[in-house]
């Protein structure tokens, strides 16, 4: 009896500790590749290039020159590098692409992905011109693949908190107005690298100035806010206060997006003082002004008394590494809405808006907004 109980218990314990090391045995890294090292943003992804939820397989960049400094500057294994997008597709074999070239770039990596279907994760915003958005989202929906689009605003947890308040305490009532800052000196002025601000400063491969560097912030959390609400108009002005640094496009831009209720009003500029990235939520009880990623004030008519907050990522669920964001909704363990900030839905129309921005600037008329070309 004693020797049954043993062998028993010896055969529970293996079996238990075979289900234990199941339930925490972690999923393979996603293999994910580069399209592109100009954007200075590079820098997000090459200091989280050793981590347990990805493996960088390739990086296309054809200026060898980039691509020397980067891999001295990051330690990189040479045979990561290529010079042709396409070999580096077929010999390194991503699951995954992110985009670190122009904007306009974006297009013509989303092509070469989809029907390998290689999800693909770009930098803000999703695409210089709606058409290229378009043709963007058919390929996705096509192919099936996850196509996002990533804002460092994303990653903040006063992001997460205002739509909290806003969606789901009901803390300001109905949305008024929202006002959004975006910016800083300018591009030149806080010491971009000259690969990046030479397309950055393009009207082609950005799109434009600061109305679409930055104003696309405003409209990708305003689509959040308002889960997905469509614009009765868009009305824009911009600027070119420093035409002797950035003649080819615009450095400042306003632009007032309305809807039927609400008017939000975004302003981006390469002219503020210092860099900043905060956002004024006016609701028919009470504000939230978001300060920085953290630092938030709020006020309504149950407590008259301001209320200044900090709020991490222990208060709220926030992802604050986008890549990690990225690998988790390849493996099926993140599962976005319609209109979270990373997503298709949002981003295409936050370039409609930008369109519709442009179009505004450009007329010096009030655009009525459509959701098709």
């Amino acid at each position: 009896m004693k020797n049954l109980l043993t062998k028993t218990f010896t055969l529970i314990f293996i079996l238990t500790s075979l289900t234990l090391k199941g339930q925490i045995q972690p999923q393979k890294p996603v293999r994910i590749a580069i399209s592109g090292m100009t954007h200075d943003h590079i820098g997000f992804i090459l200091n989280r290039k050793n981590t347990t939820y990805m493996t960088i397989v390739g990086i296309y960049e054809p200026n060898s020159e980039l691509a020397e400094r980067y891999a001295g500057i990051y330690h990189l294994d040479k045979s990561l590098i290529y010079n042709n997008f396409e070999r580096m597709l077929e010999q390194s074999k991503p699951e995954a692409v992110v985009a670190f070239g122009s904007i306009y770039e974006h297009l013509s990596v989303v092509e070469a992905c989809a029907p390998r279907g290689i999800h693909v994760m770009v930098e803000k915003p999703l695409a210089t011109t709606i058409e290229a958005a378009g043709k963007m989202q058919d390929l996705a929906e096509k192919y099936k693949i996850k196509l996002l689009t990533d804002y460092e605003t994303s990653w903040y947890p006063s992001t997460a908190k205002s739509w909290q308040l806003v969606n789901d305490s009901n803390y300001v009532g109905g949305i008024k107005r929202v006002v959004i800052h975006d910016g800083h000196k300018g591009p030149k002025e806080i010491g971009c690298s000259k690969e990046f601000l030479a397309w950055l400063t393009d009207p082609v491969q950005n799109g434009g100035g600061a109305i679409i560097d930055f104003g696309c912030y405003g409209a990708n959390l305003m689509t959040y806010l308002t889960r997905g609400e469509k614009p009765v108009s868009v009305t824009a002005v911009t600027r070119q206060l420093k035409p002797e640094v950035y003649p080819k496009v615009d450095d400042d831009a306003t632009i007032i997006v309305s809807y039927k209720n609400s008017t939000c009003v975004i302003q981006a500029s390469w002219n503020w003082p210092f860099s900043r990235k905060d956002m004024e939520i006016y609701g028919e009880k009470g504000y939230i002004i978001a300060q920085n990623s953290e630092e938030m004030r709020i006020k309504n008519q149950e407590k008259q008394q301001e209320t200044q907050k900090r709020v991490t990522s222990k208060d709220v669920t926030v992802f604050e590494d986008p890549f990690e964001y990225f690998a988790g909704v390849i493996r099926g363990e993140i599962t976005m809405t319609d209109y979270d900030p990373y997503s298709l839905k949002n981003n295409v129309m936050v370039v409609r808006i930008l369109d519709s921005a442009r179009e505004s600037a450009r007329t010096g008329k009030t655009i009525e907004f459509q959701m098709k070309p």
